[in-house]
């Protein structure tokens, strides 16, 4: 719930709206920031002035929660927790750099390091959940535990969920087709009601819209990466996600993260673009086959990233205007 943002909050729970209002929480133009970032832009005066209990009111909204998830009867599947890895060699046999590694949901973490250092190393050990059982001698725990067999062996319950750099579709199906088949295969009632949301979700990331009728096979790249992206967040049953070099996506990518923290997944991101590194709360840096540290982005780094942001920004407009066929000049 922490790194959801408030509009997020108010879509899967929308009774909190009366929690804002009962405790005189204006968040009218604040739906984009999390609960606690927008307890954290009171000033000192106005906590003063109106009496406002930081802590107390972050607890008081989850126990609210709770208790109207138990009066309404809605139940909501326990999935996965936190996953913890436990460090093993690289490739000299050294220990790795770190004495554990827990990761919990609707958190971003990135992995950088140079091509062939071993991202795909520690993926494999993740979606296999490693005890001391591969190259690398790594150990992997889910929610603080030894893991299930069932995260090993079983086709329908998967750890890790991967989106590669190329989506390829070869079947003669239209999108609602294609949407339909995956939810009727998961079990979900409201078909209609989901495969809309997702064609929804995956037109907000696209740079270019495409409707429920039209052939998979004829989707650009971008738009490919932005179905499986929006189908992946809301109708995969993985809670860990691995997105390789989505820089490279054609797509929102602040968007497409917001999106799949939002439906509560782990997040690991194989980046070499700065800005994206910055995004994650947390980068694994890979060296040699194994883990060389973790660096928590840091508060200058943050301020860092809105300059990159920002220099993205024109970058994604004047790349618009490029598709647009417009004249391209420097907005500022």
């Amino acid at each position: 719930m922490n790194n959801m943002k408030l509009k997020q909050l108010i879509e899967k729970y929308p009774f909190i709206t009366d929690y804002f209002s009962g405790n005189k929480l204006d968040i009218n133009l604040e739906e984009e920031r999390t609960f606690t970032e927008f307890l954290d832009s009171f000033s000192e005066e106005e906590i003063e002035d109106f009496a406002i209990d930081k802590e107390s009111l972050t607890e008081n909204l989850e126990e609210y929660i709770q208790n109207m998830k138990e009066f309404l009867g809605i139940k909501e599947e326990k999935g996965v927790e936190s996953l913890t890895i436990l460090p093993g060699f690289d490739k000299s046999r050294k220990k790795e750099g770190f004495e554990t590694l827990t990761l919990h949901k609707s958190e971003i973490i990135s992995i950088v390091g140079p091509t062939g250092s071993g991202k795909s190393r520690l993926l494999a050990d993740i979606e296999w959940t490693a005890q001391k059982d591969t190259p690398t001698g790594r150990s992997i725990l889910v929610d603080g535990k030894v893991p299930d067999m069932k995260w090993r062996f079983s086709s329908n319950n998967k750890l890790v969920a991967q989106l590669s750099q190329n989506m390829n579709f070869v079947m003669d199906l239209t999108v609602r087709e294609f949407l339909e088949l995956h939810a009727g295969s998961r079990l979900v009632e409201d078909i209609e009601g989901v495969t809309s949301r997702i064609i929804k979700e995956a037109n907000k990331l696209a740079g270019e819209k495409f409707e429920m009728e039209t052939p998979i096979t004829s989707l650009s790249g971008g738009q490919s990466r932005a179905l499986m992206i929006a189908d992946t967040a809301i109708l995969s049953s993985s809670p860990i996600v691995l997105i390789d070099e989505i820089e490279n996506a054609g797509i929102d990518r602040r968007k497409a993260l917001d999106l799949l923290i939002g439906e509560e997944k782990i997040v690991l991101m194989a980046t070499h673009d700065p800005t994206l590194a910055l995004i994650g709360d947390r980068r694994i840096v890979i060296k040699n086959g194994g883990i060389e540290k973790i660096i928590k982005t840091s508060k200058k780094e943050k301020e860092l990233l809105k300059d990159l942001e920002k220099m993205d920004a024109i970058i994604q407009s004047i790349r618009t205007d490029l598709r647009e066929g417009r004249e391209l000049s420097l907005k500022k």
